[in-house]
């Protein structure tokens, strides 16, 4: 005989045969299928409740873990009056230069501008958010904001 895939099978005694449960008294278990006599046991979907019985009462005690954790980093927070200080007027300020000056923590990513200081000189933001009134205190001193523009998401057909 010649080995083609109609011909494989397992090896004889290998795969034990599978009990067919509930199929009455001519199917090898009996009338009550191997399952005792009444009780939740012997029902279909019965005792499935909390199997993990060891550590059932340490799965309680766990906080539960409400709402969701965004995937996207908020941006790191910097006041003006800090910005002010350590920068001089009409210098390029982004997020590198904020980094180099230890404004920021160094994973920074997006970073926002807050506050509402008065500026005696212009200071030139690029790739910084801003609130709005630390916008306007900025453009006030003749200071300025630039951001790249923002890309378009294409709609899925």
């Amino acid at each position: 005989m010649t080995l083609s895939l109609n011909t494989i099978k397992p090896a004889p005694g290998s795969r034990p045969k599978k009990f067919r449960v509930g199929r009455g008294e001519g199917s090898g278990r009996g009338k009550t299928a191997g399952k005792g006599t009444k009780g939740q046991r012997a029902r279909s979907g019965g005792r499935n409740k909390l199997k993990t019985l060891g550590i059932r009462a340490l799965m309680l005690s766990m906080p539960k873990l409400r709402g969701f954790k965004s995937r996207y980093l908020k941006p790191a927070t910097v006041k003006l009056e800090s910005v002010a200080k350590v920068f001089g007027a009409d210098t390029k300020i982004d997020i590198k230069a904020l980094k180099n000056k230890g404004l920021v923590p160094k994973i920074t990513t997006r970073v926002k501008l807050v506050g509402t200081a008065t500026l005696d000189k212009p200071l030139n933001f690029v790739n910084v958010m801003a609130t709005a009134t630390a916008k306007a205190a900025v453009e006030k001193a003749g200071g300025s904001f630039s951001l790249p523009p923002r890309k378009k998401i294409k709609a899925k057909k």
